[in-house]
């Protein structure tokens, strides 16, 4: 990224000695309220930009920091890059977003709303947004995405959440361009659903997908329960001595009827609702 110039850096055990939210927030699109917005495509990406604008539009005091660069896949994983036990954040300006803080950071989505919960942005945010996402993030295949990860990850410190995708890939029904992604469709998905999630209890986490098509041609906005696959899916292709060799295929089930990914093909935006992970309440562990 250009123009970028290196800021202080923070270090993990500086950050863990931080308060972390306590959860209890306040209600509604005040000024006061403070938005980190993140994602895993990296801080060049055009959703990243049109999702904090969305923040900026609500009221919400807005800071951005995302990786340098696709971090795809990386689910809730805090690795980060590290020089003299210090993670490098480097200030990335953005067009459209001259009021705002943007950083680069070398670390991957979920790193980087841990440490925006403890601190290492600015004031600890109230909301979490990550996306916008290119591709979707439907089904059980959202344990390894990064933008749900950092969505997640971020309700464990106390922050309301919201992950956003644009589902350009395959499985979808409705006429649309595959090469052309629709951005501002799922920036205005988002602009309608954050209030629900600002009305939301802490901890609060969705997923929203959005069908890559123009504004006017999305169905509405669905709940939708995850789909027991995602849109593609891993296969051992070869097995040798030493090694496998493993290959990507779209997924060719039928499409479950009210999923989010039967939804979504349809050209509906969705809406579910997402827990970090938590115990198991209602199974009996035998004592040892």
């Amino acid at each position: 990224m250009s123009d970028t110039e290196q800021v202080a850096n923070v270090t993990p055990g500086e950050l863990s000695s931080r308060t972390a939210p306590t959860g209890q927030r306040s209600g509604g699109p005040e000024p006061s309220l403070h938005c980190l917005v993140t994602n895993d495509d990296g801080i060049a990406s055009p959703g990243l930009a049109l999702l904090a604008r969305v923040a900026l539009d609500a009221g919400l005091s807005v800071v951005v920091a995302a990786p340098m660069r696709d971090t795809s896949g990386a689910s809730a994983s805090i690795t980060a890059m590290e020089e003299d036990g210090r993670f490098v954040v480097e200030r990335c300006p953005l067009p459209g977003l001259e009021g705002c803080d943007t950083y680069g950071v070398e670390g991957l989505p979920a790193f980087i709303a841990l440490t925006g919960c403890r601190g290492a942005f600015g004031p600890i945010p109230d909301v979490v947004l990550s996306g916008i996402n290119h591709g979707p993030n439907t089904g059980f295949a959202v344990l390894h995405s990064g933008t749900v990860g950092a969505a997640l990850t971020a309700s464990t410190q106390g922050a309301r959440a919201m992950a956003v995708s644009l589902h350009s890939g395959a499985h979808i029904r409705v006429p649309h361009h595959a090469g052309t992604p629709h951005w501002e469709t799922a920036a205005e998905v988002a602009r309608q659903v954050l209030p629900r999630l600002l009305d939301s209890p802490p901890r609060t986490v969705l997923n929203v997908n959005v069908p890559n098509v123009p504004r006017g041609e999305v169905r509405g906005i669905r709940p939708a329960r995850l789909a027991s696959f995602g849109a593609v899916q891993f296969n051992v292709v070869e097995k040798g001595e030493g090694y496998a060799k493993i290959g990507l295929s779209e997924m060719e089930a039928e499409l479950e009827t009210g999923t989010d990914a039967a939804l979504v093909a349809d050209g509906w935006a969705t809406l579910t609702a997402l827990q970090a992970v938590c115990q198991a309440g209602d199974l009996e562990v035998p004592p040892a």
